[in-house]
């Protein structure tokens, strides 16, 4: 009994013996650390009442839209007593299993576990969680907890489909931030860390608080890297090459050549300007950039401009004329090919099935094949970012983007971070806050805090003809350049890259699309999320994919048949590239093409930092 009250076991002697020796902290209260915490908590309130007073919070009318979901699925869980009954009765069976097990571990016995974590679930790798009587039992309550509340949440019945999916949502939030990893008193690292170093994390956490708040100018902005580590330019986004086209909205880079011969057709690679290109070229081992130029062809990307508002206005449609169309003239102009390959990336897929649209209705055949990495086409089943966009919510957000005439690139960091809280939210806040220390240099969260801004109309089109009405997969369900679109109407090779565990464009819904194109088309799975499963270079050997030469209409009926590889993706889509880009001819230098250089790469547009 005695043993179970003492928060940390005794460690072995040797590390007792060590931080006799050492000291252990400054136990006289460091009045210049204090001194500077209170002059930043100063700024900091400063600028959130700032903020404030400007209207910029929002957070108050989401709450109430969150309230009214859990106000409806309160009122129907009460219309059924039975029900509520049976799951009260089910946890308390749970925690009384739960005490009893306690007890014999108490005993001295090892009995098998009430609750267990996910053993992917880096929240509990702490040996305690497991070895130590209390902070087990802390665990295995959160565990039996939410594991209720989530099964009461998710079977609300009555609730319309898009209710039940934002109370589902949220209360998948409230679970991951009421984990008793979140707080001090109740984490045996952080309780660790604070007697080892006499309290001195928590200062540090303090001050890491305030750095945050500081920056986001009252608003929360959890560092999740060590942004100083990295240079666009210097030691990321470094692949040699030249901007040789740009106009308002994006500059094509095209890339040396690292080899005497090339294919005929360039490969143009269309990226989200959701984030900024260089995802597809973070490092030399690791850029999708730098090796496709090392497999022999001639590659093009679209580095998409940082908006402000004085593009507010700037369209869909001109997305289109002044992206992909833009770009494959500039490619003719340069190369004198007339006919090219192209990749689309998320929500840049999404703007290439628009334009293959486009560019059939018109009988404009020079794109050959086209590859789509994570893209929604079909967005019937978008999944969780449905929460975020509704008719109510976006009418919000368009009043929000009419008045700034861009949607700010945080808000829309925000939302994504949100879509894996654990992750990109809460380890921070235990690693920066409660532990004091500093991210790890990590380049594609690097990246994912690199921000971009939104024009207003075209992304308010985006967001509801897309996500609200699924407009794009109605034949002429869109209009581009006065020409209604049918994507039924691409009859080109088409090759979808998707990733099983993708929160932003879910791999089942992405698979829609393959019962769209007209054309020859393929579809592969790879294994991770959304950014690391495209970012998955063949020297990693990590990972894995799925093919299929079939394209039956349900995809598990795709999975069931598909075989499994080891590995990287990237070798198989170049084989099938490779058929589609024709002969090998004299490599293309940048700089001795048919259009002037502008400027090196990675360009300007890129640099523009706008957090």
């Amino acid at each position: 009994m005695r043993q179970a009250m003492v928060l940390l076991p005794a460690r072995s002697e040797r590390v007792k013996q060590r931080t006799t020796e050492e000291p252990k902290g400054n136990p006289e209260p460091n009045m210049a650390a204090w001194a500077a915490i209170a002059e930043k908590s100063r700024k900091v309130m400063a600028d959130f009442m700032e903020r404030t007073a400007q209207g910029e919070s929002s957070g108050f009318a989401e709450s109430v839209r969150i309230s009214a979901a859990f106000m409806e699925a309160m009122g129907k869980l009460w219309t059924d007593p039975v029900r509520m009954m049976q799951a009260q009765m089910s946890l308390w069976q749970d925690y009384v299993r739960l005490w009893s097990s306690a007890a014999e571990r108490m005993a001295g016995r090892n009995p098998d576990p009430v609750a267990t974590h996910d053993p992917g679930d880096r929240r509990f790798r702490h040996a305690h969680w497991d070895e130590h009587q209390l902070f087990n039992f802390v665990k295995q309550s959160y565990l039996l907890t939410t594991r209720w509340m989530h099964g009461i949440m998710r079977d609300v019945r009555g609730l319309d489909e898009k209710t039940a999916k934002k109370v589902e949502f949220y209360t998948r939030q409230w679970i991951d931030a009421v984990s008793p990893t979140n707080f001090l008193l109740t984490n045996p690292e952080a309780l660790q860390a604070t007697m080892e170093s006499g309290g001195d994390n928590l200062i540090k956490g303090l001050e890491n608080l305030l750095e945050d708040l500081e920056r986001g100018k009252g608003r929360l902005d959890i560092k999740t890297t060590d942004q100083e580590h990295f240079d666009v330019g210097k030691n990321i986004a470094t692949t040699p090459g030249k901007v040789v086209f740009q106009n308002e909205l994006m500059q094509l880079l095209q890339f040396s050549p690292t080899t005497e011969k090339v294919r005929k057709r360039p490969v143009l690679i269309v990226p989200p300007w959701i984030n900024k290109y260089y995802i597809l070229d973070l490092r030399p081992d690791n850029s999708f950039i730098k090796w496709a130029v090392d497999q022999g062809l001639t590659v093009y990307i679209v580095s998409w401009v940082n908006p402000d508002e004085r593009l507010a206005q700037k369209s869909f449609e001109d997305y289109l004329f002044e992206g992909p169309l833009a770009a494959l003239d500039a490619i003719e102009k340069a190369t004198g090919e007339k006919r090219i390959t192209a990749i689309g990336y998320c929500i840049g897929g999404t703007l290439l099935a628009a334009t293959l649209a486009y560019m059939a209705a018109k009988g404009d055949e020079r794109i050959a094949a086209a590859t789509f990495f994570t893209s929604l086409v079909d967005f019937s089943e978008a999944g969780d970012l449905e929460v975020f966009i509704d008719d109510e919510q976006l009418k919000v957000l368009e009043a929000k983007m009419s008045e700034r005439g861009y949607l700010k690139g945080s808000e829309m960091s925000a939302t994504f971070n949100m879509l894996r809280a654990n992750d990109l939210i809460w380890s921070y806040v235990v690693n920066n806050y409660l532990l004091g220390k500093e991210p790890f240099p990590f380049d594609i969260l690097y990246w994912n805090g690199d921000s971009t801004r939104m024009p207003a109309a075209m992304h308010g089109f985006y967001l509801r003809k897309m996500y609200v009405e699924n407009r794009l997969v109605e034949p002429g369900g869109i209009t581009l350049g006065g020409v209604p679109i049918d994507v039924r109407a691409i009859k080109i090779p088409t090759n979808l890259l998707s990733t099983r565990e993708d929160h932003i464009a879910p791999w089942k819904t992405t698979y829609l699309a393959t019962q769209l194109y007209a054309g020859p088309t393929r579809f592969v799975l790879s294994l991770s999320g959304h950014v690391a499963g495209v970012v998955n270079p063949p020297m990693a050997k990590r990972y894995g994919y799925w093919t299929n030469d079939t394209t039956p209409p349900n995809a598990d009926d795709w999975l069931k048949g598909a075989i499994r590889h080891e590995g990287s993706w990237w070798p198989d889509w170049e084989a099938w590239n490779r058929h589609h880009a024709g002969p090998l001819v004299p490599a293309r230098d940048p700089t001795k093409g048919g259009l002037k250089p502008i400027e090196d790469a990675p360009g300007s547009f890129v640099k523009v930092d706008a957090r």
